[in-house]
């Protein structure tokens, strides 16, 4: 089965942290265990995975994020600097594309086209895989100047901005912090809904969240988001949110970071054999009970996002392993239409849908 996962930080990881993505995970953790205590954990992610566990279709990310032991350095203390970070992680998207590694899906056609040859060589033993699929994201709306360099990006291949990541930004609330949009982030909202950029909700504190639904009125997504009913803290969406991108045609991707899953699960000091890959359907079925369907419900990983396998539900070595969510969906009762929705048709259609394919 093809598998679309709406949330990976692919750039982040190869800028930043300095991972050759083209290698195996086995060999990029064997460089890596020369250097203990420096990368966040041992990773989860590389191409030859994603085409291992047929995951031929992602939302990579623009993440103007530094990793430092000191929190107040983590984020950029400029725009321009958060601009230059995201800039240099689109030429690595765009050097991938012309080795063939990574194939950019701006809009419907390419989309539909994209998946058509995945589900043609899934059939076929003898053919290639095509290259991994990609729609262009932003977390964290510090790299756009100013509200009008929406079209800017857009005009780059961005296709969705989430506004917020942790912490107050220029543009909004996120994570860990109270209140609402700023005045550039009301206008910000403006600029995306002209362009066609998408929204994804992820991350936005409670106001900004509500304030943000209320502005735009464009397509909106949450990519890696789980359940608050499951797991308290402003992280996670509450049940009157879900409800709300119900409402809108939202698609929420489930998230795979242990500390999201269950309740009182503290990093760098709880076992990862605590949580399981039956923890991530839990958040799912949730999304699927409010909505009275399986039509609102996907995938969005986030693996290797800051944290490695140390931090990642403990039945799963690699991302290739996704495909075992389908098999505890169907032990659920979940039926075979239902299963593809979520682990790939939802997010396709909703694109389709979003850019009028």
């Amino acid at each position: 089965m093809l598998i679309f996962d709406a949330h990976l930080d692919l750039a982040w990881n190869a800028v930043e942290w300095n991972r050759n993505l083209e290698w195996p995970v086995a060999r990029i953790r064997e460089f890596e265990n020369q250097f203990p205590g420096i990368v966040p954990g041992d990773c989860t992610v590389s191409f030859p995975e994603l085409q291992a566990g047929n995951i031929g279709v992602v939302i990579a990310t623009l993440l103007p994020r530094l990793h430092r032991k000191d929190k107040a350095l983590t984020f950029y203390q400029g725009r321009e600097s958060s601009y230059a970070a995201a800039q240099g992680q689109l030429a690595y998207y765009r050097a991938l594309e012309q080795k063939g590694v990574l194939r950019s899906l701006p809009d419907s056609a390419s989309l539909q086209s994209h998946v058509k040859d995945w589900q043609e060589a899934l059939v076929d033993p003898n053919r290639q895989r095509p290259p991994i699929g990609y729609i262009l994201s932003m977390e964290g709306a510090p790299p756009i100047l100013e509200p009008t360099q929406v079209g800017h990006w857009y005009d780059e291949g961005l296709r969705i901005v989430g506004p917020a990541h942790y912490g107050p930004n220029e543009y909004c609330h996120g994570t860990g912090s109270e209140g609402p949009l700023t005045p550039d982030g009301r206008e910000l909202l403006k600029e995306m809904d002209k362009a066609g950029m998408l929204l994804d909700a992820t991350h936005l504190a409670d106001e900004s969240f509500w304030e943000a639904l209320e502005i735009y009125q464009g397509p909106v997504l949450a990519s890696h988001h789980n359940c608050r009913a499951l797991v308290p803290g402003d992280r996670q969406l509450a049940d009157d949110q879900i409800q709300a991108l119900i409402k809108r045609g939202s698609v929420i991707g489930a998230a795979f970071d242990n500390w999201m899953l269950i309740p009182g699960w503290k990093k760098k000091q709880s076992d990862p054999s605590l949580v399981s890959l039956k923890h991530v359907v839990d958040h799912i079925d949730h999304v699927c009970q409010l909505a009275g369907n399986a039509r609102h419900s996907g995938i969005g990983t986030d693996l290797d996002g800051g944290f490695g396998k140390e931090q990642s539900p403990g039945d799963m070595d690699t991302i290739a392993g996704l495909g075992r969510v389908a098999e505890i969906l169907s032990e659920r009762g979940y039926s075979d239409e239902d299963v593809e929705r979520i682990m790939w048709k939802n997010f396709v259609e909703f694109f389709l849908k979003a850019w009028g394919g």
